[in-house]
């Protein structure tokens, strides 16, 4: 099973395994406070990609955007693979974000997307 949380929030004994799923560490946390399992950076989207929908608007037609071209992403990145394997090993696997909005922001769209191509 696998669920998001911002990295900002305590980390909590039912997280199961951490996974840090951004590119950038996140600002202001150390990473003793963190707390993560792993770092992996490669699942995340692309440079290109995150620097075009923090340019663009979060409204819901650029978001829709967003999905699109980072599930297409997903599609080609063997660290999708990974996260799959700590899936099976680990009864929960928290997706770690820096994102401010906690429901618009690409760890939901891997959540979803890990949900939805097996």
């Amino acid at each position: 099973m696998f669920t998001v949380k911002r990295i900002y929030e305590p980390a909590a004994a039912d997280d199961g395994y951490r996974v840090l799923v951004d590119r950038l560490w996140p600002r202001g946390v150390s990473k003793d406070r963190a707390g993560i399992d792993l770092w992996l950076k490669e699942v995340a989207p692309s440079t290109e990609l995150r620097r075009w929908f923090h340019q663009a608007s979060t409204e819901g037609e650029v978001f829709d955007e967003f999905r699109a071209r980072y599930e297409h992403e997903l599609d080609g990145n063997p660290a999708v693979a990974e996260l799959r394997d700590l899936g099976g090993t680990h009864p929960r696997v928290t997706l770690l974000v820096g994102a401010r909005d906690p429901e618009l922001n690409h760890g939901k769209v891997l959540e979803e997307y890990l949900e939805h191509h097996p």
